[in-house]
């Protein structure tokens, strides 16, 4: 079948030091994962997708890479994550992987190697290194952000990060080339590509242990220019390059960007766009600001908030962008993830979750669950700064990436590690929600989300390849999917009605069908049949 199995894919995103440890060092490991395996099952998800398990000093929580076909010790081996892919596979799940493309650890031996070099290797330098500092880059010393780092040593000069100092960019070439900069490299140099050939090396080795494909991080940061646009257009040809090779070597397997695939007017190399929580689209359904402030968005009432000040139109104005000239393209949707906030974070409670769960799993989108969001896990303020989950000042990541709750025992069922050594502390409320106290519970969190997936998978209207059709874009949120069935959400506390003849629940709380229309509750949210 191909990549199509990828529009049919429900996300589970695992946070791995986070989900469950099975060996008490106080952070969660692959094994924990193998013994948690039914509950995902449970779910009916059927692809997980694990944040980055490679060997790492874990400056950046694993997305500064030390060895690409290693598993972290902290993690497990090899080959428990060869059990894992088996053991889901027998659930019927598939397992992706974080593949950090774009720079490596400065404990990676690559670059170990060359900063003990006096000057560029014979075979084509793998990172970026100037004798100088250039006096024309970026200009922002930010994470996420290029900037020239000052080699220490003993190699002299400068190299180029990605994100943080411990993160050297690897050398996929430049656009533009000088005589004066002899450091931008031609995208056809050698160093540019052992990196294109190591891509493929590494993601064949976990293609053929069994894994499904790859997120890939920063995927259109390789090719470097100060003009962006221009280093979009060749970033996007090497990942052709690369689909290319899978097509005939690996065709079921499947590339995932971080972020939506830059328009270069040639042929998508990814398989679907993802709308990031960072980026406005999401943010503006469910951003309360309540996790701190994100510096490139001003700050808005989110859609799915009590008050009802919110508005659909720059979601729906980026889902008319991202389809434009491409109808059918697959567009992932999480609750959450690893990068900001999580669905219940501040004042919003259990009750408001039902509304933007229903509309995460049935907009027609690819979601994606966020472990935890399950069972409606907060998010945790005032966390320290763990592994470089502060990368602005403005907010802090930790508070998403606590230990999954999976009962009231200690530790909450994570770990058996003394708490002071727990990767991240529990949420410390007693009423903290839990996988076994919402496991029988049928008004429960966990068991919505259940419903939710189930009606999902047995309704193809309600899937990725069903058409949308927006009846109302204010309170209520009103769509029909694929001329059949009426997806109605209210997020505000106040209710609402909307103007409907023949509609049938199918699965519904808080609605009431009247002559000609239908009776909203706040937070109401339900699943109707209507007349094509």
């Amino acid at each position: 079948m191909g990549r199509e199995w990828l529009a049919d894919a429900v996300l589970y995103e695992i946070y791995p030091q986070s989900f469950a440890d099975a060996d008490g060092d106080g952070v969660g490991d692959l094994r924990g994962v193998i013994d948690r395996l039914d509950h995902i099952a449970s779910l009916g998800v059927n692809t997980i997708w694990f944040n980055p398990c490679f060997a790492s000093p874990f400056v950046d929580a694993g997305y500064d890479v030390s060895d690409y076909l290693r598993i972290a010790p902290r993690y497990g081996t090899n080959a428990d994550m060869a059990e894992l892919v088996d053991k889901a596979r027998s659930r019927g799940i598939r397992v992706l992987l974080d593949l950090v493309a774009g720079h490596t650890s400065i404990e990676h031996p690559w670059f170990q190697q060359e900063l003990a070099a006096d000057g560029p290797s014979a075979e084509g330098d793998r990172y970026i290194w100037a004798a100088e500092l250039p006096d024309s880059a970026w200009a922002l010393d930010q994470p996420g952000t290029p900037a020239w780092v000052r080699s220490p040593g003993p190699r002299p000069g400068w190299y180029l990060k990605n994100f943080y100092d411990q993160q050297p960019a690897l050398n996929f070439g430049w656009i533009n080339g000088s005589s004066s900069q002899p450091w931008r490299d031609a995208i056809d140099a050698p160093g540019p590509l052992r990196n294109r050939q190591a891509l493929k090396d590494i993601i064949a080795h976990w293609l053929d242990l069994g894994v499904a494909g790859f997120r890939v991080d920063m995927a259109f940061s390789l090719v470097k220019d100060e003009e962006l646009e221009q280093g979009y257009v060749e970033t996007v040809a090497l990942w052709w390059e690369i689909r290319s090779w899978l097509e005939t070597d690996y065709p079921d397997a499947v590339l995932i960007p971080e972020g939506s695939e830059p328009r270069t007017g040639g042929e998508l190399a990814f398989d679907a766009d993802f709308f990031l929580v960072i980026h406005d689209a999401h943010a503006s359904l469910f951003n309360n600001q309540f996790a701190g402030r994100l510096p490139f968005q001003e700050p808005r009432e989110p859609f799915f908030d009590a008050a009802g000040k919110g508005s659909t139109k720059p979601f729906l104005d980026a889902w008319a962008v991202a389809r434009d000239g491409h109808p059918d393209r697959p567009i992932i949707l999480a609750t959450a993830d690893h990068d900001f906030d999580r669905l219940s974070c501040g004042p919003r409670t259990a009750e408001q979750l039902g509304a933007a769960l229903t509309l995460l799993f049935t907009w027609g989108s690819i979601p994606c669950l966020y472990y935890g969001d399950e069972i409606g896990m907060r998010y945790l303020p005032g966390l320290p700064n763990v592994e470089g989950s502060v990368c602005d000042p403005g907010y802090n990541r930790a508070g998403c990436r606590t230990p999954m709750q999976w009962d009231d025992g200690p530790n909450a069922g994570f770990s058996t590690a003394d708490p002071a050594r727990l990767y991240l502390p529990i949420d410390p409320d007693p009423a903290r929600p839990t996988v076994a106290a919402q496991q029988d519970d049928p008004a429960s969190t966990l068991n919505l989300v259940r419903e939710l997936i189930a009606l999902r998978q047995a309704t193809p209207a309600l899937g990725t390849r069903a058409p949308t059709r927006v009846v109302s874009e204010s309170y209520p949120f009103a769509y029909v999917r694929g001329d059949s069935h009426l997806v109605v959400v209210n997020p505000r506390r106040e209710p609402a009605t909307l103007a409907v003849d023949g509609a049938e629940p199918v699965w519904a709380s808080g609605i009431a069908a009247r002559p000609g229309e239908l009776r909203v509750d706040g937070f109401g949210y339900g699943v109707f049949t209507v007349p094509a």
